[in-house]
């Protein structure tokens, strides 16, 4: 079951960068995601009604709720597109892979858990595979004050991200199901998202045509009711450290449907890169050897 859950994040959240590509356009892009995470809220909201599957909340849960929906579902998004002004599409995936290393960091200082070596050494692994594969882009991009300003945005969308993998853990140790959660988190992040947008003066419109509803559309149902769903099922079974490591096979996935629809040539370096992704993932999934043993010898 968790392998499925993995898999299918990886494959949705690999393909919806077609999908926000074709989101530009006509409609500002923070409107888009307020358009997003309102209906795939409303959306999640009537299938928990329907299957009597709504829990119940306290007021602690509606705020846990609130933090969740605004790291998750409105200020990283607003961090990562700020970011992609003056970052390459290459260098903001790299940024944003490191999530692995923050969930397990966060996990350790306010859960006291144990951070694992492997999952660490693998997060590693992993990011240094991603700078192979995107390594054009990081070596022809030019360190500036925009760039450091950009990294700074990324890093605080990463966090933001680690925040609310935090948050969906304790609601899960609380009794309280993604669905349920991310139902009110997403409510809550695009009101707020739609409140930004207010007072910024963006305008709010649509597109009316096949290409941005069908985009949307694909966001809203595969990209946000189910990957959400499924990714933070996993942060809730496997932990937020091992879960996170979507993030680097995300950019992964990308690239290998670009090499299909966009003709991406694959280098020496990134099958490198590919090699070591793939090598990292390993080791974060590995189980250590005296955990096996001392299993071994309970038994």
């Amino acid at each position: 079951m968790n392998l499925s859950l993995y898999l299918l994040t990886v494959l949705i959240w690999g393909t919806t960068w077609i999908a926000l590509k074709l989101q530009l356009g006509v409609v500002a892009i923070p409107v888009s995601i307020v358009y997003r995470f309102a209906l795939a809220g409303l959306i999640l909201f009537a299938f928990v009604l329907l299957t009597r599957r709504l829990q119940p909340m306290n007021r602690r849960g509606h705020l846990i709720c609130l933090a969740q929906g605004v790291c998750l579902f409105c200020v990283n998004f607003l961090c990562f597109l700020n970011a992609s002004q003056w970052l390459a599409s290459g260098l903001i995936a790299v940024v944003f892979s490191t999530a692995t290393l923050w969930n397990a960091l966060n996990a350790r200082l306010f859960f006291g858990q144990r951070i694992a070596v492997n999952v660490l050494a693998g997060g590693a692994l992993g990011l240094v595979g991603l700078a192979l594969l995107f390594w054009p882009e990081l070596s022809s991009h030019q360190a500036n004050a925009d760039t450091l300003l950009g990294v700074g945005l990324a890093l605080l969308g990463t966090l933001c991200f680690s925040a609310g993998n935090l948050l969906s853990t304790l609601q899960q140790k609380a009794g309280l199901r993604p669905m349920t959660t991310n139902a009110w988190g997403m409510v809550y992040g695009a009101s707020l998202l739609g409140v930004y947008c207010l007072l910024s003066g963006v305008p709010f419109c649509v597109e009316w045509n096949a290409r941005y509803i069908g985009s949307l559309l694909y966001l809203v149902i595969p990209g946000s009711v189910i990957a959400f769903t499924a990714y933070l099922t996993l942060v809730g079974r496997m932990g937020p450290e091992r879960a996170a490591y979507c993030t680097v096979l995300f950019p992964l996935v990308a690239l290998n449907v670009s090499a299909f629809a966009e003709g991406y040539q694959w280098t020496a370096p990134a099958l490198l890169g590919l090699l070591a992704v793939m090598a990292g993932n390993v080791l974060v999934f590995r189980r250590p050897r005296v955990r096996e043993s001392m299993t071994g010898l309970a038994r």
